[in-house]
């Protein structure tokens, strides 16, 4: 196996993003894509990434491979990767060998570990609402509604999406109409509430995509997507918040 990267920014930021929610995960390696599914140790989200074949300049796999990695010490290892360096992984007597090559040339060397945990399966999800907005948008929104509250509320109108929070006696609503920038699919009213604290985390893939897809359904999960056609894509499944009240 020899992967090699020329712009090692999407798997730097992109591991980045997912050790915030997940520690330890497998890798799928096959002929079209790089791929990992993986939960966060509280099963409250999951997180989906994939990296086709086509990101890379270089792609060269003889068999499936499923190895599993700190990925804390991966994140670590790609945050010494420049924009301009040449990153190849490789599988080299049972670790994994990172090379970063620019000025100089840096490896690093990774031990695989044993994860006892099953493979996880991604659900088969019917979300009622489908929002397509820009990234940014999203990110001010969470900041917005962070001041005041620890949730965060969706409702998907026919032609607006409302987004609010409230604490002890805030209050706080961003309102998006449907726009060129800002399509939203819903035949009904759909509202779910979901932690900010994850979101938090989820929205860095704003770093990766200028877009980003929310999907959901009264008190149901909330899949969040962030793609760039052909490069990379990063998805999460939220579990909802739901009032006992």
């Amino acid at each position: 196996m020899k992967l090699t990267l020329a712009e090692p920014k999407l798997l730097k930021e992109s591991i980045s993003i997912i050790s915030d929610l997940v520690t330890e995960a497998r890798f799928k390696i096959s002929k079209d894509v790089l791929e990992l599914v993986a939960m966060d140790p509280a099963n409250v989200a999951m997180v989906i990434f994939k990296m086709p074949s086509s990101s890379f300049a270089e792609y060269d796999i003889k068999k499936d491979e499923v190895i599993a990695l700190n990925l804390g010490s991966l994140k670590q290892v790609l945050r010494r990767a420049k924009n301009n360096d040449v990153l190849t992984l490789e599988m080299m007597d049972g670790k994994l060998k990172v090379v970063l090559k620019g000025k100089s040339t840096r490896t690093f060397d990774l031990p695989l570990i044993d994860l006892e945990e099953k493979e996880q399966k991604i659900p088969k999800l019917d979300p009622k609402a489908t929002i397509e907005m820009p990234s940014e948008s999203l990110d001010e929104a969470i900041e917005d509604v962070d001041i005041v509250s620890e949730s965060i509320s969706f409702q998907a109108e026919k032609d607006k999406l409302l987004i609010s929070g409230s604490g002890d006696l805030t209050k706080a609503e961003v309102v998006l109409n449907q726009s060129d920038d800002v399509k939203i699919t819903s035949s009904d009213s759909h509202k779910s509430k979901y932690s900010i604290e994850y979101l938090k985390k989820m929205v860095q893939g704003s770093k990766l995509a200028g877009k980003a897809s929310l999907k959901f359904s009264k008190d149901y999960p909330l899949t969040l997507e962030y793609l760039e056609k052909d490069k990379v894509s990063l998805t999460f499944i939220l579990a909802p918040r739901v009032d006992n009240d």
